[in-house]
């Protein structure tokens, strides 16, 4: 956390939360929700300012209860995700790059939901995939040892067909998409029942 925002919320410890402002879009795109926005379920306006999406970057974190924000000096703007807190890229030199620039790390465990999103965890991050990469990373998947066929693949996610699916040698387990939250304790939809 940047060193300001401490000293903003040591001057000011009592400013109210904000909800429905700021989203994470399934890309890694910060967006901006105003009230049209808001009122529409729009994804609003995505953030191109380098400075500030750097800052809200240093500065998003969550709190007890898997709610994510991102720390405003004095105030806490609550984040809505469209996926996971995390998005994750392939990246030619650093491999699993998470949109905040970081590495994502060894990878733990592996999951591609009924929509198709494949998801990954190292550790306490979870991160989906930019469905752009998803092209990049097809070749790394695998069944029962051998290459997966597209057709075959579709068919895993279905449930139509079982075997053994791998990513680089970490088990690919299926699971429905509306249960990622639950399953990482995230909370998709920060409101002000659900944050403390």
């Amino acid at each position: 956390m940047d060193d300001i925002v401490k000293q903003a919320l040591a001057k000011w410890p009592n400013v109210p939360h904000c909800y429905g402002w700021l989203a994470l879009d399934a890309r890694g795109n910060w967006r901006m929700r105003d009230e049209r926005a808001q009122h529409l379920n729009l994804p609003g306006d995505k953030l191109t300012n380098t400075a500030l999406v750097a800052f809200i970057t240093r500065n998003y974190a969550a709190d007890e209860r898997g709610c994510w924000y991102f720390q405003n000096g004095p105030q806490r703007v609550y984040v809505q995700l469209e996926a996971t807190p995390y998005i994750v890229r392939t990246d030619p030199s650093a491999g699993w790059l998470l949109h905040t620039g970081a590495p994502l790390g060894t990878l733990d465990a592996a999951l591609l939901t009924d929509t198709g999103a494949l998801v990954l965890r190292s550790g306490d991050v979870v991160a989906q995939l930019d469905d752009r990469d998803f092209a990049h990373v097809l070749p790394l998947l695998h069944m029962d040892g051998a290459p997966v066929a597209d057709e075959v693949l579709l068919d895993w996610i279905a449930g139509q067909t079982e075997g053994a699916l791998s990513l680089n040698g970490v088990a690919v387990e299926r699971i429905a998409a509306d249960q990622l939250a639950a399953r990482f304790g995230y909370v998709s939809v920060p409101s002000s029942e659900t944050a403390p």
